[in-house]
């Protein structure tokens, strides 16, 4: 497999919270897996659809809060079209939840089978249209596969195997964010990586003393379901690092760390790792 990071959709511009690292714009924080039996994408960040209508698919309150950029070239489809892929090229979309962010570009690849927690897509579609999840990145009616119940371990945490897809590429729940917040866990050559989605914010969460950013904190806390569960969740993914490679959907040092890029470079930017 061979595995590239993609920002599908810059937000608001931050600062870290020590000297050194520049200023840069959050980032929606995708995976693009290449795979004997086609593409998958873990997560899809904005969409086409985002980009053009923001106000209906993604919601003026979000557009105000999130200030995204609204870069049509930031999109999955877009990215992937500079690379010679088309949209049904894509077989798989694992999502680690509904917010917008997260799967806005859904409707860009309506072909693709859509993973999920089955928690998080009742709950998506009993609160919809809400502040975090908008009916107009479903609408086209994906191909959702969803799943209840784990079936397995993975570096001992529970862990489910999507249907259709390798053991290579695992769910790993990590509750607290929303009702069914999930990571996704891809094999990275002899190790594995983990997209945390939103399980955490900030680079530095992660540490022994943890340290979250000021303004992303204030995103995470008021859009958390369990206060508790999402700080266990944090701490089960502390006694992770060093073993597994772990990745936040928005903390831009972190991406451009696991690029090689400058968290200021153009919007888009990727890297490609050959596993």
């Amino acid at each position: 497999m061979k595995i590239q990071h993609l920002n599908c959709g810059s937000v608001r511009r931050i600062e870290a919270t020590y000297a050194g690292p520049p200023p840069a714009h959050a980032v929606n924080h995708c995976l693009l897996v290449e795979t004997d039996d086609g593409l998958v994408l873990v997560e899809t960040g904005l969409g086409l659809g985002d980009v053009r209508d923001p106000g209906n698919t993604l919601g003026a309150a979000w557009v105000e809060m999130a200030q995204p950029l609204l870069d049509e070239d930031e999109t999955a489809v877009r990215q992937l079209a500079r690379r010679g892929f088309e949209p049904d090229d894509v077989r798989h979309i694992l999502l680690t939840h509904l917010d917008v962010d997260h799967c806005g570009g859904l409707p860009d690849f309506p072909d693709a089978q859509v993973h999920v927690l089955a928690a998080e897509l009742d709950a998506a579609l009993a609160e919809a249209p809400s502040f975090r999840y908008r009916p107009a990145h479903w609408a086209h009616g994906p191909k959702w596969a969803t799943y209840a119940e784990t079936d397995r371990e993975w570096f001992g945490l529970p862990a489910i195997q999507p249907r259709g897809l390798p053991p290579a590429i695992q769910l790993v729940p990590l509750g607290g964010h929303t009702a069914g917040h999930t990571g996704v866990a891809v094999a990275d050559g002899d190790t594995w990586l983990l997209h945390c989605g939103d399980a955490y914010y900030y680079h530095r969460e992660l540490d022994a003393t943890p340290e979250p950013h000021p303004v992303l904190d204030i995103v995470q806390t008021r859009s958390e379901v369990d206060h508790d569960l999402r700080l266990d969740t944090q701490a089960r993914l502390r006694r992770l690092a060093g073993k597994v490679t772990l990745v936040s959907a928005h903390d831009p040092w972190e991406f451009a760390r696991l690029t090689g890029t400058p968290p200021a470079s153009s919007p888009g930017t990727t890297s490609s790792r050959p596993t």
